[in-house]
């Protein structure tokens, strides 16, 4: 019997593998051509290093059942060579095993090998030694940068043939993309910038994948490699291929956007996505990729400058993996209804025809039985349109979907899928002073420095990206005390300064304006005064013309003693890279054993404290975050591993942090005595207000109206059996319905909220409005109570007769998941 099991285990594993392996992939004007079928793709963007290994099958997974058929990454060459010709595929790294995950669910893989990426990655995915190269000059026709970056793309084809990963080997690898974004930065390098194009594709194709290749924000890009679009909009704005012959691609499609510190989160509706990937699909697009579709953490140091550690948090599944709803619901849907409507879609027979001044209907297809529509409408209000002998309501700013030219199934603008309340909840707090330990960094002196200088050393070039920090320390001779004033000019991004080992101010820049000027009061004794600049980067550029030559650290230093500016540009100066709590890895257990710590004080006197402590893991399988709200700017570690930066004193225009929750993998933790360590910056963080927390989604609420079509997704409703009972096929499944699906393991507890007729509101702030079915709260807890998911039609029969005919009447539903 074990034998069987085992048998029909590895069976069952096959095929799964089986069903994403891609075969012969070529391409024509229409689409991608996998086996010789033409498919219209939905792919998903999810970067195997911002989350864990332990984490690649849940959000894979996700992804395959919101509908989507590709995993897209790009490969990070920086943490994969981090030193010359020293290479890491282990961990968060294993690209291979993130692939065979991917396989093993029966999607496809886009790889963007770059090697240069941008992503909001530090230094744009290019290692920084690939800096000291002789002579370099990045992206360009330059030949120490296209050697390694040649010698790269063959190891990184080399390692996937090996791995057979290739869809012409059988594998899930369905389309490479070499470089990326190009045309930003192509006219700073003239005719060197056509040349290095036309060598970079040149260079791919003849790596030999057997895939084809692509090449995005690259209008020209030589054949036969694909040139795709990137943006929030390319359903409007896509030029389209340069080629005939070469399909419509989207690589980019901004689910939000990247977030810096100081700055809010840029959110992104589910209605806008769907109506510009509908635009883009009517246009004869055949492949669309979300950036992100999951964009996780960026762990360590890895964000690029001024990035937070939360990235994409907005996308389809959150930062932690969980549904982002409704986007990641409502384009489920929108991806079911185009792939009903995918065989007179590759037909290659489409017409356009006008409905009015700002309507229009795209037609795919050659007769009845093979034929869509899509009905646009790009006006603000709501329009009546007259198609095919049928009339049709269009929401504002909208595309219908009819897969038989009749029906509408899906409409962007009308949101079938529920919407989600992710809640934080502490579950242990380090309030007792007795649960911390400290230790302060000492400042060093000028005397105690390694690097010496006759002037100003750039940050970057100094720490070799080894750190964050670089010390920057002079000292002079001072005849008498006097009160005085230091003014350095820096760029980006903080700047801490002491004199004589005291704290005397902080500055910093922001994203948008990363230089700015120190000025600040300071006491001089009588003697040798020692002046130390503590030199802060927020992460390394990651984009732009020229990334070899951006600079960083202080760029002038003056005093003014009440009688005169002394300069000190060209001056004797002492360097030293890194903190000594960085030197002795003093957030690992071994390390944490070489200083002496302390107990916690609320001194509050210097900054630069390391502060250790110890949690239990939070039980269940809720993702776990640390709240770090009490706190100002720094790092994080628990048992070793860096979760990332922080920097909570940096507020928005609205006052408030651009991120407080940092997540912590369950597959980092222990089951007890976590080892947390902290570096904090600044004097005024508090680690008396950090708590570990789980987070969950805890309100689910759905709000459709009787003028919304059936959703294409439908929860199956077991009570009935359809070969038994074909006339409840059109009263059940042909009707508007609230489809509520509490998290696995969680069912509905309460119904908050319930009112079929007009409510009024939202999701989240809600009330009764004229029409109200007094059955409203009964109906809808006898269909959901005590279950993990419910229908409820938006139906006047479902509720026991009309409260009010002749009005669209809908159906509001808020309930409580646990």
């Amino acid at each position: 019997m074990d034998s069987f099991k085992s048998s029909l285990a590895l069976f069952i594993l096959v095929a799964i593998i089986g069903a994403g392996d891609g075969g012969n992939v070529t391409y024509d004007g229409r689409s991608l051509i996998i086996d010789g079928q033409h498919k219209i793709l939905f792919s998903g963007s999810i970067h195997y290093p911002r989350s864990t290994p332990q984490m690649w099958p849940h959000l894979i997974g996700k992804a395959k059942s919101g509908g989507i058929d590709v995993i897209d990454t790009y490969v990070f060459w920086n943490i994969h060579e981090p030193q010359q010709g020293k290479f890491d595929f282990t961990g968060r790294r294993d690209i291979v095993r993130f692939i065979r995950v991917i396989q093993a669910h029966g999607l496809y893989v886009c790889l963007r090998i770059g090697p240069f990426i941008q992503g909001e990655w530090s230094y744009g995915g290019l290692p920084f030694w690939l800096h000291n190269v002789p002579g370099i000059v990045f992206r360009t026709d330059n030949e120490p940068f296209k050697y390694h970056m040649k010698r790269y793309a063959q190891m990184i084809v080399k390692l996937m043939k090996s791995e057979n990963l290739f869809a012409s080997q059988g594998g899930p690898i369905i389309l490479s993309q070499i470089e990326n974004e190009y045309g930003m930065v192509a006219r700073a390098f003239k005719k060197e910038g056509k040349a290095y194009v036309k060598w970079a594709a040149k260079m791919a194709v003849e790596l030999d994948t057997g895939v084809p290749w692509v090449m995005c924000k690259q209008d020209d890009a030589p054949d036969p490699v694909i040139n795709a679009c990137n943006g929030r909009q390319c359903g409007e704005t896509f030029k389209g291929p340069n080629s005939p012959n070469k399909p419509a691609v989207w690589t980019e499609n901004w689910t939000s956007f990247y977030q810096t510190f100081g700055e809010e989160p840029l959110k992104r509706s589910a209605e806008d996505i769907a109506f510009q990937v509908a635009l883009f699909i009517v246009k004869n697009g055949s492949f669309v990729n979300y950036y992100m579709y999951h964009g996780g953490t960026n762990f360590g140091r890895n964000a690029s400058q001024f990035v937070i550690t939360s990235y994409y948090d907005q996308a389809p599944l959150d930062e932690y993996g969980l549904p982002r709803q409704p986007k990641w619901g409502h384009l489920r849907e929108l991806h079911a209804a185009v792939k009903l409507c995918e065989k007179p879609l590759l037909s290659g027979l489409r017409t356009t025809t006008s409905l009015g001044k700002l309507q229009t209907a795209f037609v795919f297809g050659n007769n009845a039985e093979l034929c869509a529509a899509f009905l646009m409408n790009q006006d603000t209000i709501h329009s009546t349109v007259h198609f095919l002998n049928s009339s049709y309501t269009l929401s504002p700013k909208s595309i219908s979907v009819l897969p038989d030219c009749k029906n509408v199934d899906f409409n962007t603008a009308k949101v079938n899928a529920q919407y989600t309340t992710r809640t934080r909840e502490p579950r242990q707090k380090l309030s007792s002073p007795h649960m911390w330990e400290e230790y302060t960094e000492t400042i060093p002196t000028f005397s105690e420095t390694t690097i010496r200088s006759g002037y100003l050393l750039e940050h970057m070039n100094t720490t070799q990206d080894t750190s964050d920090y670089l010390w920057q320390i002079f000292r002079f001779q001072q005849p008498e005390p006097a009160e005085s004033i230091l003014k350095v000019n820096h760029i980006g991004h903080v700047l801490h300064a002491f004199a004589n080992g005291r704290f005397i101010g902080s500055m910093h820049g922001a994203f948008k304006a990363q230089r700015f000027l120190l000025e600040k009061n300071m006491s001089l004794i009588n003697g040798t005064n020692n002046i130390a600049l503590l030199s802060v980067m927020v992460g390394l550029p990651n984009s732009g013309a020229h990334l070899e030559r951006r600079v960083g650290g202080s760029r002038s230093v003056k005093i003014w003693n009440g009688k005169q500016s002394l300069y000190f540009n060209k001056y004797s100066w002492g360097y030293q890279v890194g903190l000594h709590g960085e030197q002795v890895n003093v957030y690992t257990d071994h390390g944490s054993a070489t200083v002496q710590w302390k107990q916690y004080t609320d001194s509050k006197s210097q900054p630069l404290t390391w502060y250790k402590a110890s949690f239990d893991t939070p039980k269940g399988n809720d993702p776990v975050a640390l709240n770090l709200g009490t706190m100002g700017k720094g790092e994080a570690w628990v048992n070793g591993q860096s979760i990332g930066r922080y920097w909570v004193s940096f507020h928005t225009t609205k006052g408030t942090p651009s991120q407080i929750w940092y997540h912590v993998p369950r597959s980092f933790l222990n089951p007890n005595n976590n080892l947390l360590v902290i570096l904090e910056e600044e004097k005024e963080g508090n680690p008396l207000g950090i708590t570990i927390d789980t987070v969950s989604i805890t309100e689910v609420c759905g709000h459709v109206s009787s003028s919304h079509p059936p959703p294409v997704v439908s929860s199956r409703r077991r009570s009935h059996n359809r070969t038994e009972h074909p006339h409840l096929k059109y009263r059940y499944d042909k009707r508007p319905k609230v489809q509520l699906q509490c998290p696995y393991g969680k069912k509905i507890s309460k119904v908050l909220f319930a009112s079929f007729g007009s409510p009024k509101g939202n999701c989240w702030r809600h009330f009764l409005g004229s029409c109200h079915s007094p059955n409203s709260l009964a109906v809808v807890q006898k269909a959901c109570l005590k279950k993990s998911r419910c229908s409820v039609p938006v139906w006047s029969k479902t509720f026991g007769g009309d409260p009010c005919s002749h009005t669209i009447k809908s159906l509001l539903v808020h309930a409580q998941c646990s």
